[in-house]
């Protein structure tokens, strides 16, 4: 099979499993029932899983897991902000991981946040991973986020940014997050879904390298329930640190120890520059960081799929 994305499947088995705080997640499996369980965490927080996310893994030799986090996707209530923490999207990974009768995942696969939660989750629980695939390297630094939203991408951007910036009155310029995370939080739809729109627009512009496909986020006047949920739970996250210790993940690395890594990082990816990921390759001795020349943040960049596809079959034979 050449790298590259894995042909088109559908899951054998869905779910809803429910957490018991006011959460139902949806969950699927796909490929080899038999075959070593590999685990696969969707970015945002809160953007849900794709039938593309599938493709990453071999079908005929992983039993491939995939689930929607609190608030994204199918899982329901969409966009709920109540009982959404990082630690509760650990504890359902560990429910999760029961409810398939899971021992040990053969291998995780996050990107963007994806990546952040799979890094928070293997060290919470070391003993129930054996391998990691990472791409585009976010491990929620106040600096991480203030290169996004504030004074870092807008000198790749300008005109993306200004648009992202000119929604807010300039006496809430200072505190960009903070001023989307109040309308975000409103409680009147027209208001959250202009908000939202405006949000994903902005950062459905910094995706790729090249624009190889369609925007990922309707225009403003198109605005749908399911970028309100991105867009509510994204914030709903940065405003509160990611609700985690700034610096926990690049702080607790030796936790990763005897872990395997391959950390799949765009050389211009300017929403999660090539630094954080060199930061913890650096720091997590049992990693292998492959910069790719050609790509950005995205999945759907060539290289990106290449470089992801290449280290799950590299971890299906571990």
């Amino acid at each position: 099979m050449p790298a590259g994305f894995y042909p088109p499947i559908d899951p054998y088995a869905i779910g809803a499993l429910e957490t018991g705080d006011g959460h139902t997640l949806y969950w699927e499996t796909c490929g080899n029932p038999d075959g070593p369980p590999a685990l696969f965490l969707h970015g945002g927080p809160g953007g849900g899983c794709s039938t593309d996310n599938r493709r990453l893994f071999d079908p005929a030799r992983y039993r491939i897991v995939l689930f929607d986090q609190r608030g994204a996707g199918r899982s329901k209530p969409l966009g709920e902000l109540r009982n959404n923490t990082t630690q509760h999207l650990i504890d359902d990974i560990e429910r999760l991981r029961a409810y398939l009768g899971i021992e040990r995942f053969h291998c995780v696969l996050g990107g963007s946040w994806g990546a952040t939660l799979a890094l928070a989750y293997t060290q919470a629980h070391p003993s129930r991973v054996k391998a990691l695939v990472l791409r585009g390297v976010f491990t929620a630094r106040q600096r991480e986020v203030d290169w996004l939203y504030g004074d870092g991408t807008r000198h790749l951007f300008p005109e993306a940014h200004a648009a992202f910036e000119n929604f807010i009155p300039a006496s809430e310029r200072h505190n960009l997050v903070g001023a989307y995370y109040h309308r975000l939080t409103s409680g009147d739809e027209e208001t959250e879904l202009a908000a939202a729109a405006h949000w994903c627009a902005y950062e459905a512009k910094l995706l790729t390298l090249m624009p190889r496909i369609p925007p990922a986020a309707p225009a403003p006047s198109y605005a749908s329930p399911h970028t309100r949920a991105l867009a509510r739970i994204e914030a709903h996250y940065f405003v509160h640190h990611s609700f985690m210790e700034e610096g926990q993940i690049l702080s607790r690395t030796h936790l990763l120890q005897g872990i395997p890594g391959v950390i799949a990082q765009g050389r211009y990816d300017s929403v999660t520059p090539p630094v954080t990921a060199y930061e913890l390759h650096k720091s997590w001795p049992t990693s292998r960081l492959e910069i790719v020349p050609d790509a950005g943040h995205a999945t759907v960049e060539p290289g990106i799929q290449r470089a992801l596809v290449a280290a799950t079959d590299e971890f299906a034979d571990i």
